[in-house]
């Protein structure tokens, strides 16, 4: 399922809860957005937090530390994101407008506190030199259950490049997963697929992925489609592998074979 948000208001705008908005996603989403001055408190009891910073500049404040962070563009620049367990309070205050994106869940073990800078999170290119480089992305994951075994989540960037696809082989897993998109352009959009239902997507959409239906996107000519994907490890079932479909399992072979032939 997705839902488009249009122009989001200043204040916190709500994408899913664990309660009663798409709860099955078993996750708390939002974006923040901030006019300059502005600071924002956070302090979640039995649930972990991480803040991504989406664009802008801030100050983040935690356990007596502080730091600073800009960015300017999700497609050109890597993520900043301070990852905290409950208990932990933070605040992050707008030096100028700015704009969050916040992920909790359930989590009730603690773990030390950790701001991901721009050099901490790497850019991966996926898919180059394959199938004509028609599904030729870059990915960044933020953290994941290599880098953070102790947390329930997952928390990633994607950069689609105009007219190619990402997710792909068409994949799935048990986990349940939320993707947050914005483009290039206001008028960009592309497409999503939950096994065989294809949505429309554009800015400021939200992608609710339940465990096990193969999810493979598009983007079109012309526009550059950013998506953060969150995931939600399941109890002794934590997100670390994809299940590919079977049927295109083919396409991961060397040298496969695509029309025209050669």
């Amino acid at each position: 399922m997705v839902t488009v948000y249009g122009d989001l208001k200043n204040g916190y705008n709500e994408i899913c809860n664990m309660a009663d908005n798409h709860p099955d996603m078993l996750m708390d989403i939002g974006i923040q957005v901030m006019a300059a001055g502005e600071t924002l408190a956070i302090l979640e009891l039995v649930k972990e937090t991480a803040v991504l910073l989406l664009d802008g500049e801030v100050a983040f404040h935690w356990e007596g530390q502080d730091a600073k962070a800009v960015r300017r563009s999700i497609f050109d620049e890597n993520p900043v994101a301070l990852h905290v367990s409950c208990g932990v309070e933070i605040s992050v205050t707008a030096i100028g407008n700015a704009e969050l994106l916040i992920q909790k869940t359930t989590n009730d073990g603690s773990f030390a506190s950790k701001l991901y800078t721009q050099d901490d999170v790497g850019t991966e290119i996926f898919g180059d030199g394959v199938w004509d480089n028609t599904a030729r992305r870059a990915c960044r994951t933020v953290f994941d259950y290599n880098k953070a075994p102790y947390s329930n989540m997952v928390m990633g960037e994607l950069i689609n490049y105009p007219g190619r696809w990402s997710s792909y082989i068409p994949h799935g897993h048990d986990q349940p997963e939320v993707y947050f998109y914005r483009f290039n352009k206001p008028e960009g959009f592309g497409a999503a697929f939950l096994s065989d239902e294809a949505f429309k997507i554009k800015n400021n959409s939200a992608f609710f992925i339940p465990g096990g239906p193969t999810h493979p996107q598009v983007a079109a000519p012309g526009f550059a489609m950013y998506y953060c994907w969150m995931i939600r490890h399941l109890k002794d079932n934590p997100w670390v592998s994809r299940d590919n479909d079977p049927r295109y399992t083919w396409l991961l072979e060397n040298d496969a074979k695509i029309w025209p032939n050669k």
